[in-house]
């Protein structure tokens, strides 16, 4: 049988968290079918897109489930007490959905339709494009519950999800390489490097979007950023 009901009632098990455990992997099925019916719900948006312009609203979708082994390690970076309770309270990337985009419009364009998602429980937002973060890392964040199935009961589980440009994206996976590289410790030379390309990214995409809006000019919804 797949995970009970009083599980998942945080105040209601204080048990402390065992990745051996069936209880777990359990848990990690309930976030994973979670990110898939996100994922599902975002090919059905790209496909409608495709049908009435012709064009896609979304280049590619990324799912993960984070591993237990990762999921303890940032538990105990927080300084978590390792239990149920914590995990899913506070623990919001457990499950997770990149969704990719060619141009910047297309990324705001999907935050509006996610926000209607039926069922689906906006929980957190971060707009890392209208302000980007230090680093220079752009992308818009959601943390949203949705419903999932199971044993003839509705469970609202916690999915994150990033929308980015594909450039954006770029910007992000290399910088991730050369932090991981360094075992996430870098140099200020380095830092402000990875900044100014940052910026010079944004630049590109804002060009890039220009030359979007003329083309689809009265077919599509129209977003002039000013970053």
């Amino acid at each position: 049988m797949i995970i009970k009901i009083d599980i998942l009632l945080a105040e209601k098990n204080k048990n402390g968290l065992n990745i051996k455990d069936n209880k777990f992997g359990q848990l990690m099925h309930l976030y994973s079918l979670a990110m898939r019916e996100v994922e599902r719900k975002v090919n059905l948006i790209n496909e409608d897109y495709r049908e009435i312009y012709e064009h896609d609203l979304i280049n590619h979708v990324i799912c993960r489930v984070k591993t237990p082994q990762s999921v303890i390690k940032k538990m105990k970076r927080k300084n978590y007490e390792l239990t149920y309770k914590n995990l899913i309270e506070n623990i919001h990337d457990i499950a997770g959905v990149r969704i990719i985009c060619p141009f910047k419009a297309n990324v705001f364009e999907v935050v509006d339709i996610i926000r209607e998602f039926e069922n689906c429980k906006i929980i957190r937002e971060k707009d890392y494009i209208t302000n980007p973060k230090k680093t220079g890392y752009s992308s818009y964040h959601m943390i949203v519950e949705v419903p999932v199935e199971l044993d003839g009961t509705q469970l609202y589980t916690k999915v994150e999800i990033q929308i980015r440009t594909m450039a954006m994206d770029f910007w992000a996976t290399l910088e991730h390489e050369i932090k991981y590289k360094s075992n996430g410790k870098i140099s200020e030379k380095v830092s402000k490097e990875l900044v100014t390309y940052a910026k010079i990214i944004n630049k590109i995409d804002n060009r890039l979007m220009k030359m979007r809006n003329k083309r689809f000019k009265g077919k599509v919804k129209l977003i002039d950023n000013k970053n």
